[in-house]
C-alpha cells in the first residue's frame, strides 16, 4: 500500500502555523479566555451519580423516586447535623432557636418538610446531637450544594446559642466539590524548575508552561459548560488538569528539544520547524492517540461515572495535543532563534554530538550486558508489584476526608451520637403484589418486612415501614451497626437482598448498596476493558512502527509500570505504611496516638484501579513512542541493532527524564489535595512514572531490544502488504545528508 503522508501532513500544518503565528496565538488564545469566562458566569453543575442501570441498588432508586416522590429521592434530602457541648438539645432556650431555625429553613426556596431533631430518633442518646431533615422538591439537582449552603445559614439562630449546626449532605455539598488551586501553581513552579535545567533558558522554559496552560484553560472551560448537557463527575476538573498539565507539557517538551537540536544543527527556522512537527509531531499525536484510547474504553466499564469521568479526562489530552501540533510551532516561528534568549548560567548547555549525554554511556552498557540488565530489571519491579497482592478495595466514606470539611465534621458528630452506620443507611424498598387500602392497622405485608429486615445480622436499627399515596410500595430505613467504608456493610448488603417476603418484591438501595453494585459491575467489566485497552494501543503501535514484536512487548511493559502502581498504593494505604505522610486524616474513631497519625489503612474505591489502569497505560505508552521512535530512525540509518538502541537512549534520555520529572512533580503536587480520591490518584500515577521512566524504559525496553535483535522489526509479509503505512518517524526528512536511508525488509519471507 502507498504511504499515507500523516508526516508531510503535520509537517505542512506546523509550517502553516510558524509563518501564521500571531494568528494561531490570538485564536488560542481568544478561545481560552472566552471558555474560561464561559466557565465562570456559566459554570455547569458537577455531579456524583453512583447508580448504575441494571442493578438492584438502581431500581431500590427508581422506586423510591417514583413511587414515593422527589422528598424521598437521596438527591432530595439534606441534613443538619446539631450539636451542643454545653448542655443538652431539649433546654427550653435551645428548643426555641431550633424551632426558630426550623422557620427560617420552612422559608427557603424548594423546601417541602422540615422534620424535627425531637422526633423519634432525630436526638441521640445523649441529648446532645440531633438531626434536622429537610426533604426538597422542585429543586435542581445540580444546584443541591447552593441550596445546602441556604439551609445552613439559616440554622443561624442555634448557633448564637454555642450550638454546632453542619450541613450531613450525602451528594453535592459544596466542601466536597474539588476545585483547583494551589496543586496547579505548585505543579507549574516545579515544571518550571526542571525545564530551566533541561533548557538553561528562560524564554525556552516558559514556551511548554504556556502551552500547557492554555491547553488546560480550553480544556476546563468545555468541561464545565458540558455540566449543563451531562453529568460531569466532581472528580472531572482535577482529572483533567492533573493529566493535562503532565501531558501538555510533557508532548510541547519533546517537540522544543527536537527544534532546538535542528536549530543548533544550523537549519532555517521554518525548515526546523517543518520539520520538528513532521517528526515529533507524528509521535505526539500517536501518545495523545493512545491516552485518548485508554480513556475511552472505560465507556465498556458499565459504571457511569467512571464512563463520564473517561472521556471528559480525555478532552484534557486532545487539547493538549492540539496545542502541542499547533500553538507550540506558533511560538516558535514568532521566536525563531530567540527561544534561546535570556540564558541562565551553567544550566542547560548543548553537549556535542561525542558527548552527547550519560545516557548514550548507559545505552552502550545495557547493550554490552543485556541479559544481566534484564534479570536485575525484572528482580526489581517484582519487588516493586509484589505488596500489589495485599490491595485491598472497599467504599471510601467521608471518615476518612479532611477534618477542615463539613462533611468530616457532620460524620463525625453522627457517628457519635446515633453509630457508624447511620452515615451509610439502607433504603429497603418494596414494591407489593397488592395495593393497599387499609393501612389501619398495618398490614401484614409491612410488619414482616420490618420484622425480617431487623432480623439481618450486622443490623442495629430498623425504622418504621413508610407507604406510598398510592400504596403500591412500601419504603423501610435499615441502620447497620458498620461503618460505610467496613466491607462488613457489603455482606449487610447481599443479606437484606436475599429476604423474601411474601406479596412483595424486596430491592436495597443507599450509598452502600450503590457502591457494592458498581464494585460487582467492574469486576464483571475490569477483563473487558483491559483487553480493549491492551488490543487497541498494540494495534495502534503496529501501525506506527510496522512490527507485531514490538506492539507486544509495548503492551507488556506497561503492564509492569501498572504492577508497581499498584504495589505503591498497597503499600502506602491498604497496609497503611505512611498514608499519614501523604496526608490523610486517621479515620473516625481512630486514637491520636503520633504513629496512628502516620500509618493506618485506607480503602481504594473500586473505581480507581480501573481509571488509574486507563491513564497510566495510556502515560506510559507516551515514552514507548518516544524511544521506539528514536531507535527505528536509528536503525534505518545504519541497520545496527545494538548500536541503534544505545543513540536511542543517548538521544532521548534526558528528555525523557526531563518530562517524567515534569510529570511527577505534577502528580506529587497533587496529593497535597484534601480529597482522598485526588491523593489516591496522585501517589499511584506518580510512582508508576517515575519507575516506567527509569527502570523500565532505561534498563527493560533497551535490554530486551537489544536481546530481540532484528526480531524487533519483524513483520510478516502478509502483514507488511495489508498495513497501511502510517510511520510516525518522518524518515524522509530524518537521514543526513549525504546518507542513504536503509529500507527496512525484515518480513517473514526475507
Amino acid at each position: 500500500m502507498g504511504r499515507l503522508p500523516m508526516s508531510g501532513l503535520l509537517g505542512r500544518l506546523g509550517s502553516w502555523c510558524a509563518r501564521h503565528g500571531r494568528i494561531v496565538l490570538a485564536l488560542w488564545v481568544t478561545a481560552a479566555v472566552l471558555l474560561t469566562a464561559g466557565s465562570v458566569v456559566f459554570a455547569g453543575p458537577v455531579s456524583n451519580n453512583v447508580t448504575i442501570p441494571g442493578t438492584d441498588a438502581q431500581r431500590a432508586h427508581d422506586l423510591m423516586r417514583d413511587g414515593f416522590g422527589p422528598g424521598y429521592d437521596p438527591g432530595g434530602t439534606v441534613q443538619i447535623v446539631l450539636y451542643s457541648p454545653d448542655g443538652p438539645l431539649t433546654s427550653q432556650r435551645r428548643v426555641r432557636a431550633v424551632h426558630r431555625a426550623m422557620d427560617g429553613i420552612r422559608r427557603v426556596p424548594h423546601v417541602a418538610e422540615v422534620q424535627s431533631p425531637y422526633r423519634v430518633g432525630g436526638l441521640a442518646p445523649s441529648m446532645e446531637i440531633g438531626l434536622i431533615t429537610v426533604r426538597l422538591k422542585g429543586h435542581d439537582n445540580g444546584k443541591l450544594a447552593e441550596t445546602t449552603r441556604r439551609l445552613s445559614e439559616a440554622a443561624e439562630p442555634v448557633r448564637a446559642l454555642g450550638v454546632e449546626a453542619v450541613p450531613a449532605d450525602a451528594s453535592t455539598p459544596a466542601d466536597k466539590e474539588i476545585k483547583t488551586g494551589t496543586s496547579e501553581i505548585i505543579g507549574v513552579v516545579c515544571a518550571l524548575l526542571v525545564l530551566l535545567f533541561a533548557f538553561g533558558t528562560l524564554v525556552a522554559a516558559m514556551i511548554p508552561i504556556f502551552a500547557a496552560l492554555v491547553s488546560i484553560a480550553t480544556g476546563l472551560g468545555v468541561i464545565s459548560l458540558l455540566g449543563h448537557v451531562v453529568d460531569v463527575p466532581k472528580q472531572a476538573s482535577i482529572m483533567a488538569t492533573m493529566i493535562g498539565l503532565g501531558v501538555g507539557i510533557d508532548y510541547a517538551l519533546f517537540l522544543l528539544s527536537r527544534y532546538r537540536r535542528l536549530l543548533a544543527d544550523g537549519l532555517p527556522v521554518h525548515d526546523a520547524v517543518r520539520r520538528t512537527v513532521a517528526s515529533s509531531g507524528g509521535a505526539v499525536v500517536f501518545a495523545g492517540g493512545t491516552v485518548i484510547i485508554a480513556l475511552s474504553a472505560l465507556l465498556l466499564g458499565g459504571f457511569p461515572l467512571l464512563q463520564t469521568l473517561g472521556w471528559i479526562t480525555g478532552i484534557s489530552v486532545v487539547c493538549a495535543v492540539l496545542t502541542s501540533i499547533t500553538l507550540v510551532p506558533a511560538l516558535l516561528g514568532l521566536l525563531g532563534h530567540r527561544i534561546n534568549a535570556l540564558r541562565l548560567p551553567f544550566m542547560g548547555r548543548r553537549k556535542t554530538a561525542d558527548e552527547a549525554s550519560g545516557w548514550s554511556a548507559l545505552g552502550a552498557w545495557v547493550a554490552k550486558r543485556p541479559w544481566s540488565v534484564l534479570v536485575l530489571s525484572v528482580a526489581v519491579l517484582a519487588a516493586l508489584t509484589a505488596p500489589a497482592l495485599a490491595l485491598k478495595l472497599g467504599p471510601l466514606d467521608d471518615g476518612y476526608g479532611d477534618r477542615d470539611t463539613a462533611a468530616r465534621r457532620s460524620y463525625e458528630l453522627m457517628q457519635a451520637g446515633f453509630g457508624p452506620g447511620i452515615n451509610g443507611p439502607l433504603v429497603v424498598v418494596a414494591s407489593l403484589d397488592e395495593k393497599v387500602v387499609d393501612r389501619d392497622p398495618a398490614p401484614a405485608v409491612l410488619r414482616l418486612l420490618k420484622e425480617k429486615a431487623g432480623a439481618v445480622e450486622g443490623v442495629a436499627h430498623v425504622g418504621e415501614p413508610v407507604l406510598n399515596e398510592g400504596g403500591t410500595a412500601v419504603l423501610v430505613q435499615a441502620v447497620t451497626e458498620y461503618a460505610p467504608s467496613d466491607t462488613r456493610a457489603l455482606e449487610v448488603v447481599e443479606d437484606m437482598r436475599a429476604i423474601r417476603v411474601p406479596g412483595a418484591r424486596v430491592h436495597v438501595g443507599g450509598e452502600v448498596a450503590a457502591m457494592s453494585d458498581a464494585s460487582a459491575r467492574i469486576a464483571d467489566r475490569t477483563p473487558l476493558v483491559v483487553g480493549v485497552v491492551v488490543l487497541l494501543s498494540a494495534l495502534l503501535l503496529l501501525l506506527a512502527f510496522r512490527s507485531p514484536v514490538v506492539a507486544i512487548k509495548a503492551a507488556l511493559m506497561n503492564l509492569v509500570s501498572l504492577g508497581a502502581a499498584f504495589g505503591a498504593l498497597s503499600l502506602v494505604f491498604s497496609l497503611g505504611l505512611g498514608s499519614g505522610l501523604v496526608g490523610m486524616d486517621p479515620p473516625v474513631g481512630a486514637d491520636d496516638s503520633y504513629l496512628t497519625t502516620l500509618f493506618f489503612t485506607v480503602p481504594i474505591d473500586s473505581y480507581i484501579p480501573l481509571m488509574l489502569f486507563a491513564v497510566l497505560f495510556g502515560l506510559s505508552m507516551d515514552y514507548e513512542v518516544f524511544l521506539l521512535t528514536a531507535v527505528r530512525q536509528a536503525y534505518l540509518r545504519h541497520g545496527d541493532n545494538r548500536r541503534a538502541v544505545a543513540e536511542g537512549l543517548g538521544t532521548t534520555g534526558r528528555v525523557i527524564t526531563s518530562a517524567a520529572l515534569i510529570m511527577v512533580a505534577v502528580f506529587v503536587a497533587f496529593i497535597a489535595y484534601p480529597d482522598p480520591m485526588v491523593k489516591i490518584f496522585g501517589v499511584g500515577l506518580a510512582v508508576a512514572v517515575a519507575v516506567d521512566a527509569t527502570v523500565i524504559r532505561g534498563f527493560l525496553v533497551p535490554a530486551t531490544m537489544v536481546l530481540l535483535g532484528r526480531f524487533n522489526w519483524w513483520c510478516p509479509g502478509w502483514l507488511d502488504r495489508i498495513l497501511p503505512n502510517l510511520s510516525i518517524e518522518g524518515h524522509e526528512e530524518e537521514s543526513p545528508a549525504g546518507e542513504p536511508r536503509k529500507e527496512l525488509v525484515v518480513a517473514g519471507h526475507g
